[in-house]
C-alpha cells in the first residue's frame, strides 16, 4: 500500500528534502508521558518523558510499538531510534507539534530500518496539562492520550 499523506503540503519547517519520499505510513494511539519537575530555568514544569503507543498499519492492523528514545519497533525485528531535526506547531491548539526526525540508530532488518527520516503529523492531543498553583503537583506523572500519523521516509 503506497502512502497517501501529501508531504508537499507540510509546513516549511518540517518539509523533508525532495530526495526523500514516504514509503510507509503507520498510525499511533497511546499516551505522551510527562513528569512534574523543573525546567532549564529551575521553574516548575511538566517534563516530557516520552511516548507509549501502539502502531497500526493503514488497514488498522497492529504494526508495532512506539516508546521513549524515541523508538519505533515492528514485529519483523526492525527498530529505529529518532533524533529531532525540526518542529512545527500543530494546526489545532491542544495537539502536540508536528516533527521531522532523523534516524539516530537502526537495529535488525525490515520495514523500519529502511528509513532515513520520520515525520510525525496529524497529531491529536498529547499536550501536557496546565501546572497546578504553587507546585502542588510536584513529582506527579501524567499520561496524556494522543494520536498521530508517522511517515517513514527513504
Amino acid at each position: 500500500m503506497s502512502p497517501k499523506f501529501p508531504v508537499q503540503d507540510l509546513p516549511a519547517a518540517i518539509r523533508p528534502p525532495v530526495s526523500l519520499s514516504a514509503y510507509l505510513e503507520v498510525s499511533a494511539k497511546g499516551v505522551q508521558i510527562y513528569a512534574r519537575g523543573k525546567n532549564e530555568k529551575g521553574e516548575p514544569a511538566w517534563i516530557h518523558k516520552g511516548p507509549d503507543a501502539e502502531l497500526f498499519d493503514m488497514a488498522g492492523k497492529p504494526f508495532g510499538k512506539h516508546y521513549g528514545g524515541p523508538s519505533w519497533e515492528a514485529p519483523d525485528g526492525s527498530k529505529v531510534i529518532g533524533a529531532l531535526k525540526a518542529s512545527a506547531p500543530a494546526p489545532q491548539p491542544g495537539d502536540i507539534p508536528w516533527l521531522l526526525l532523523d534516524i539516530k540508530s537502526r537495529e535488525g532488518e525490515g520495514a523500519l530500518t529502511q528509513a532515513k527520516a520520520i515525520l510525525r503529523v496529524n497529531t491529536k492531543g498529547g499536550v501536557a496539562p496546565p501546572a497546578s498553583p504553587a507546585g502542588t503537583d510536584e513529582g506527579n506523572v501524567v499520561r496524556v492520550p494522543y494520536q498521530a500519523l508517522y511517515l517513514f521516509l527513504k
